[in-house]
Protein backbone atom coordinates (compact mmCIF):
# COMPACT_ATOMS: atom_id res chain seq x y z
CA UNK A 1 0.00 0.00 0.00
CA UNK A 2 1.37 3.38 -0.93
CA UNK A 3 1.90 6.16 1.80
CA UNK A 4 -0.96 8.02 0.21
CA UNK A 5 -3.55 5.26 1.02
CA UNK A 6 -1.93 4.39 4.50
CA UNK A 7 -2.82 8.36 5.39
CA UNK A 8 -5.88 7.73 4.01
CA UNK A 9 -6.70 4.45 6.19
CA UNK A 10 -5.59 6.18 9.18
CA UNK A 11 -8.02 8.51 9.06
CA UNK A 12 -10.83 6.03 9.37
CA UNK A 13 -12.49 5.97 12.99
CA UNK A 14 -13.48 2.91 15.14
CA UNK A 15 -16.63 3.51 17.22
CA UNK A 16 -17.25 0.77 19.56
CA UNK A 17 -21.42 -0.01 20.59
CA UNK A 18 -22.66 1.49 17.51
CA UNK A 19 -25.10 1.86 16.52
CA UNK A 20 -26.06 -1.29 19.38
CA UNK A 21 -23.96 -3.16 21.81
CA UNK A 22 -21.25 -5.39 20.13
CA UNK A 23 -20.91 -3.19 16.46
CA UNK A 24 -17.84 -1.99 16.29
CA UNK A 25 -18.75 0.99 13.28
CA UNK A 26 -15.92 2.11 10.91
CA UNK A 27 -16.68 6.17 10.74
CA UNK A 28 -14.75 7.28 7.46
CA UNK A 29 -16.32 11.16 8.02
CA UNK A 30 -12.37 12.27 8.93
CA UNK A 31 -11.07 10.55 5.52
CA UNK A 32 -14.06 12.40 4.04
CA UNK A 33 -13.16 15.75 5.05
CA UNK A 34 -9.66 15.43 4.06
CA UNK A 35 -8.97 16.31 0.42
CA UNK A 36 -6.60 14.42 -0.75
CA UNK A 37 -7.70 11.24 1.28
CA UNK A 38 -10.56 11.28 -0.58
CA UNK A 39 -9.03 11.32 -4.11
CA UNK A 40 -6.48 8.86 -3.36
CA UNK A 41 -9.12 6.29 -1.93
CA UNK A 42 -11.82 7.42 -4.60
CA UNK A 43 -9.02 6.73 -7.48
CA UNK A 44 -8.30 3.28 -5.76
CA UNK A 45 -11.62 2.29 -5.61
CA UNK A 46 -12.21 2.23 -9.30
CA UNK A 47 -8.86 1.64 -10.61
CA UNK A 48 -9.55 -2.30 -10.98
CA UNK A 49 -12.57 -1.40 -13.27
CA UNK A 50 -11.05 1.50 -15.33
CA UNK A 51 -13.24 1.25 -18.88
CA UNK A 52 -15.49 -1.44 -18.14
CA UNK A 53 -18.64 0.39 -16.50
CA UNK A 54 -21.09 3.53 -17.68
CA UNK A 55 -22.44 4.00 -14.69
CA UNK A 56 -21.87 3.96 -10.51
CA UNK A 57 -24.22 3.00 -8.27
CA UNK A 58 -23.81 3.86 -4.42
CA UNK A 59 -25.57 2.44 -1.55
CA UNK A 60 -27.12 4.67 0.80
CA UNK A 61 -26.12 6.63 2.91
CA UNK A 62 -22.17 6.50 3.29
CA UNK A 63 -21.87 4.55 -0.25
CA UNK A 64 -23.60 7.96 -2.48
CA UNK A 65 -20.57 9.94 -1.35
CA UNK A 66 -17.87 7.81 -2.58
CA UNK A 67 -19.89 6.41 -5.57
CA UNK A 68 -20.69 10.58 -6.35
CA UNK A 69 -16.69 10.95 -6.36
CA UNK A 70 -15.84 7.80 -8.29
CA UNK A 71 -18.51 8.83 -11.07
CA UNK A 72 -16.94 12.03 -11.11
CA UNK A 73 -13.38 10.62 -11.70
CA UNK A 74 -14.43 8.23 -14.11
CA UNK A 75 -16.03 10.91 -16.11
CA UNK A 76 -19.60 8.60 -15.76
CA UNK A 77 -23.02 9.20 -13.97
CA UNK A 78 -24.69 8.12 -10.57
CA UNK A 79 -27.08 6.43 -10.15
CA UNK A 80 -28.56 6.07 -5.83
CA UNK A 81 -29.22 2.50 -4.47
CA UNK A 82 -31.56 3.97 -1.56
CA UNK A 83 -33.72 2.54 1.55
CA UNK A 84 -37.55 2.21 1.29
CA UNK A 85 -39.79 4.82 0.90
CA UNK A 86 -36.77 7.70 0.21
CA UNK A 87 -37.80 7.29 -4.05
CA UNK A 88 -40.24 9.39 -5.23
CA UNK A 89 -41.09 6.00 -7.77
CA UNK A 90 -38.81 2.47 -7.16
CA UNK A 91 -39.15 0.47 -9.94
CA UNK A 92 -37.85 -2.26 -8.09
CA UNK A 93 -36.81 -3.41 -4.21
CA UNK A 94 -35.52 -5.94 -2.24
CA UNK A 95 -35.14 -6.58 1.28
CA UNK A 96 -31.80 -7.84 2.94
CA UNK A 97 -30.53 -8.65 6.79
CA UNK A 98 -28.40 -6.68 8.47
CA UNK A 99 -25.96 -7.53 10.98
CA UNK A 100 -28.21 -5.92 13.60
CA UNK A 101 -31.49 -5.58 11.68
CA UNK A 102 -33.13 -6.15 8.19
CA UNK A 103 -33.84 -3.25 5.84
CA UNK A 104 -34.83 -2.72 2.09
CA UNK A 105 -33.30 -1.12 -0.86
CA UNK A 106 -35.05 0.45 -3.83
CA UNK A 107 -33.55 2.02 -7.57
CA UNK A 108 -35.21 3.26 -10.71
CA UNK A 109 -35.17 1.92 -13.76
CA UNK A 110 -33.99 4.78 -16.00
CA UNK A 111 -30.84 3.36 -17.29
CA UNK A 112 -30.55 1.78 -20.77
CA UNK A 113 -30.94 -2.71 -20.19
CA UNK A 114 -27.26 -3.74 -20.49
CA UNK A 115 -25.70 -0.43 -18.91
CA UNK A 116 -22.45 -1.75 -16.94
CA UNK A 117 -22.65 -0.37 -13.05
CA UNK A 118 -19.88 -0.42 -11.12
CA UNK A 119 -21.72 -0.89 -7.11
CA UNK A 120 -19.52 0.62 -4.53
CA UNK A 121 -20.31 1.11 -0.95
CA UNK A 122 -18.24 2.12 1.80
CA UNK A 123 -18.04 -1.06 4.03
CA UNK A 124 -18.37 -4.98 3.40
CA UNK A 125 -19.57 -6.55 6.76
CA UNK A 126 -21.57 -9.76 6.21
CA UNK A 127 -22.52 -8.27 2.78
CA UNK A 128 -26.17 -8.13 3.35
CA UNK A 129 -26.21 -4.35 1.67
CA UNK A 130 -23.97 -5.15 -1.12
CA UNK A 131 -25.85 -8.70 -2.26
CA UNK A 132 -29.17 -7.04 -2.18
CA UNK A 133 -27.07 -4.13 -4.18
CA UNK A 134 -26.22 -6.28 -6.98
CA UNK A 135 -29.12 -8.01 -6.93
CA UNK A 136 -31.57 -5.17 -7.61
CA UNK A 137 -28.65 -3.83 -10.46
CA UNK A 138 -29.54 -7.26 -12.08
CA UNK A 139 -33.59 -7.54 -11.38
CA UNK A 140 -33.58 -4.48 -13.57
CA UNK A 141 -31.96 -5.79 -16.16
CA UNK A 142 -28.39 -3.71 -16.00
CA UNK A 143 -25.22 -5.93 -15.79
CA UNK A 144 -23.11 -5.75 -12.73
CA UNK A 145 -19.20 -4.31 -14.19
CA UNK A 146 -17.53 -5.14 -10.32
CA UNK A 147 -18.31 -4.32 -7.05
CA UNK A 148 -15.86 -1.86 -4.85
CA UNK A 149 -15.87 -1.48 -1.22
CA UNK A 150 -13.77 1.16 1.05
CA UNK A 151 -13.27 -0.57 3.57
CA UNK A 152 -13.56 -5.08 4.15
CA UNK A 153 -14.04 -6.29 7.69
CA UNK A 154 -12.50 -9.75 7.78
CA UNK A 155 -13.45 -12.45 9.19
CA UNK A 156 -17.33 -11.43 9.10
CA UNK A 157 -17.92 -13.50 6.07
CA UNK A 158 -19.07 -10.24 3.66
CA UNK A 159 -16.29 -12.03 0.77
CA UNK A 160 -18.26 -15.45 1.09
CA UNK A 161 -21.48 -13.82 0.26
CA UNK A 162 -20.68 -11.62 -2.16
CA UNK A 163 -17.74 -13.60 -3.95
CA UNK A 164 -15.15 -11.05 -6.30
CA UNK A 165 -14.63 -7.76 -5.61
CA UNK A 166 -12.55 -4.91 -4.42
CA UNK A 167 -11.68 -3.50 -1.38
CA UNK A 168 -9.15 -0.58 -0.97
CA UNK A 169 -8.73 -1.25 3.12
CA UNK A 170 -8.91 -4.51 5.13
CA UNK A 171 -9.26 -4.57 8.96
CA UNK A 172 -9.76 -7.55 11.44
Amino acid sequence: MNSELARAESLIASIPDYPQPGILFRDITPLLADAEALRVTTEALIEPFAGSFDVVAGIEARGFILAGAAAITAGVGFVPIRKAGKLPRPAASVDYALEYGSATVEMHDDLPSGTRILLIDDVLATGGTLAAGREIVENLGYAVAGISVLFEIDGLGGRDVIGDLHTVFHSA
